[in-house]
């Protein structure tokens, strides 16, 4: 599996990994994340143009999606953490918006094994209630680290992996 930065050309082929990666999270119980239309198309585009998104290809088919941001300071959310605190206060990257359409095995730690290569300082966040994602951050080596609260106020828990 390969890591391409996505382009524009590649929207509609994101949107479909976004919309099967949410079906899948619908078939394992998690019906509050991604809901009311996000990740928009304009919201992957954003990410595309600020060279932040990123495409999983697996025999040249597109198979999953994610953005990566970092930096001092990527993701202002993580300023405030409750119950818990972060493993330091280092640079880190994020990875937000982590899809996959179902089709190949193996996405999420393409994706982590990229960014970590890039940064061994990575947070990340989840719903409390996707159970596939925070039993793959565990298994991968991620520390719980408390709860964050997104830009609408709702909760995340919060994970971070330092190599």
């Amino acid at each position: 599996m390969t890591i391409q930065l996505a382009q524009p050309k590649d929207l509609s082929s994101i949107m479909q990994v976004i919309d099967d990666a949410r079906k899948n999270m619908r078939a394992n119980g998690n019906h509050t994340q991604w809901i009311n239309g996000y990740p928009s198309a304009a919201v992957i585009l954003n990410d595309i143009n600020q060279n932040i998104g990123y495409i999983c290809v697996n025999d040249t088919k597109m198979v999953g999606y994610f953005s990566f941001l970092k930096g001092d300071n990527p993701e202002p959310t993580y300023n405030v953490i409750d119950n818990g605190k972060w493993l330091n206060n280092e640079p880190y990257g994020v990875i937000h918006r982590l899809a996959s359409n179902g089709v190949a095995k193996g996405v999420a730690k393409a994706c982590f094994d990229y960014c970590l290569a890039q940064i061994n300082n990575i947070r990340v966040d989840t719903n409390n209630n996707n159970l596939p994602m925070q039993n793959f951050l565990k298994k991968y080596g991620f520390v719980y680290c408390g709860v964050i609260y997104v830009a609408d106020g709702s909760p995340r828990d919060a994970f971070q992996i330092i190599v």
